[in-house]
């Protein structure tokens, strides 16, 4: 795993990070061929939130996102971006390219592991399809997140599952 994808995951909330390190490990062991998988993004400040959110709209570029800043689940932690690293250096998000020669697409074998793991893709979103974007299912519904109290690090403090 490179140093940029540790970065990124020891941003997420602490509830995730080691789920999410096993995620990147199962990937790119099942990942033969040249590509590795990198976490580009993991948690987003609202701020860092409010500047793409403004992109396409009062600032000039195309969209990037639809979530307004405490919209995102990437604004939790409990989101991440991804794009392939081939050979090492170059980034690609090519979702068709079968980099290891197995007859599957190494961006939908990522897919099905991140699945496996109970996260979603938003790549089958219905109306923004964010194909580089995972979520943590159970984790990713903002109006929920958004009105927990946060530690002193500023992440969500979880109920546990015995509580009401």
């Amino acid at each position: 795993m490179d140093k940029y994808t540790l970065t990124q995951i020891s941003t997420l909330h602490p509830s995730v990070r080691l789920e999410a390190s096993q995620i990147i490990q199962v990937c790119n062991f099942a990942l033969k061929g040249r590509a590795k998988v990198r976490i580009t993004q993991g948690f987003r400040s609202f701020k860092e939130q409010e500047i793409l959110y403004a992109q396409g709209r009062t600032k000039p570029g195309r969209k990037l996102t639809n979530a307004k800043p405490g919209e995102s689940i990437h604004n939790y932690g409990f989101a991440v971006d991804i794009c392939l690293i081939i050979d090492g250096k170059t980034a690609s998000w090519d979702t068709a390219r079968d980099w290891d020669n197995d007859k599957i697409a190494d961006w939908y074998e990522c897919v099905k592991i991140f699945a496996k793991f109970g996260w979603e893709w938003g790549g089958n979103w219905k109306e923004f399809k964010d194909l580089s974007h995972f979520d943590k299912r159970g984790r990713n519904n903002w109006r929920d997140l958004i009105t927990l109290k946060q530690d002193t690090n500023g992440y969500c403090i979880l109920k546990k599952q015995y509580d009401a």
